[in-house]
């Protein structure tokens, strides 16, 4: 057993916690041609992402789809059962189908995530944004009885359900060092060192997840502050960066190196998985802002090809970028037409096939932007 990350201890009551030791690890990372090689790439395609964001339509709608799309990710690997087009229902106030709980979990997350971003231009990272940002995430679900926004005061653990304290399969921290952990974590976000910022963020996120501190909504929380921290540092202007996809898709490996990393002070290979995550996830998301580009464009080409480009025809495929699950009214509302006119609009786009009709009614019907939220939501059906 290496006690470089820290050390199991025997508490009273007979089971065995992990206690971990402050960042940064001793000794110091070890940055071979492998890890140094890894780390240029992720830096390299992380810049290249920032950048999308001054040749995208409107960024600020990509963004917003694609917060949706990490909250699902990250809900899933907990557990969540739930879908995009369930969510982009629910919050077009459509009777809900499939899981509603886990539809509210995604919901509070996507909460939590504009929050923290917001606040981050008021102050800085720290351990008060971080509890704020738990409540709102927990509060209202299934975790609300689990002291939403307050660091646990009781032991967790992780492990198969129904497995005891000493059936475990990881004991965090027992709740007296919880603030100490913390506060020795916080320390670790200001301190000035020459330690990566890609790197850095590595190590708190694992640190994070080892110290466990809520009872409640840790995994979120631990993938949350990968965003926050990229932001906060300015490598992203904006928001788009989100590791759940990878995560969900090497779900072992990772909980496998996190566990590794307490067992046998594996930072490095924790490191170069994190490292390749950060390098695919940019990837991707830079493919998918280009592919929305180019399916604007083809919208518009498709407007004039059917004689449908009139200024009312241009303004409703901005509106379903910006809102994919519509009614007329949302079309009368957005664009400021007649019911006539918006419900022509409405015809003439279903009948290209732009939009779909979801609920089977003759009246009070809503449509979804059916190619769009297929393109986000790519990956959110796979099996977690």
């Amino acid at each position: 057993m290496n006690d470089r990350a820290g050390k199991f201890v025997t508490q009273p009551a007979g089971y065995k916690a992990f206690i971990p030791n402050p960042l940064p690890p001793h000794p110091l990372l070890v940055y071979d041609e492998e890890l140094q090689a890894l780390l240029s790439q992720a830096d390299r395609a992380v810049a290249r992402l920032d950048g999308i964001t001054t040749v995208l339509p409107n960024p600020d709608l990509f963004i917003g789809m694609y917060v949706k799309k990490e909250a699902l990710l990250s809900s899933q690997i907990e557990g969540t059962q739930a879908s995009l087009e369930g969510v982009l229902e629910f919050e077009a106030d459509l009777t809900l189908r499939g899981d509603m709980e886990g539809v509210l979990e995604v919901v509070n997350y996507i909460k939590a995530m504009n929050h923290g971003i917001q606040r981050l231009k008021e102050f800085p990272m720290s351990l008060r944004l971080i509890t704020e940002v738990h409540k709102l995430l927990i509060e209202g679900t299934r975790g609300t009885h689990r002291s939403p926004g307050e660091f646990r005061r009781s032991q967790n653990w992780i492990g198969p359900p129904g497995a005891t304290l000493n059936e475990a399969a990881f004991v965090p921290p027992p709740p007296s060092l919880i603030t100490q952990s913390m506060g020795a974590l916080e320390k670790f976000l200001y301190e000035k060192d020459t330690i990566p910022p890609l790197v850095k963020i590595a190590l708190i996120h694992a640190q994070f997840e080892t110290i466990h501190p809520f009872l409640d909504g840790n995994g979120r929380i631990g993938r949350l502050l990968i965003a926050f921290y990229l932001v906060w540092k300015e490598i992203l202007s904006k928001p788009l960066l989100y590791l759940s996809y990878y995560l969900k898709k090497y779900r072992s490996d990772y909980y496998g190196l996190l566990e590794k990393i307490r067992t046998e002070g594996a930072w490095e290979e924790w490191t170069k998985f994190f490292l390749k995550g950060v390098y695919v996830t940019s990837a991707e998301a830079a493919a998918t802002a280009r592919e929305i580009i180019g399916l604007k464009e083809k919208l518009h080409e498709e407007l004039y090809s059917r004689s449908i480009a009139s200024i009312y025809g241009v303004k409703l495929i901005d509106l379903l970028f910006a809102k994919p699950v519509i009614n007329v009214g949302d079309v009368i509302q957005g664009l400021k037409v007649s019911k006539e006119t918006a419900s022509e609009l409405v015809r003439k786009f279903e009948a290209a096939g732009i939009l779909a009709e979801i609920t089977g009614k003759k009246r009070y019907r809503k449509y979804v932007f059916r190619e769009y939220v297929a393109i986000v939501g790519r990956g959110t059906q796979d099996a977690p």
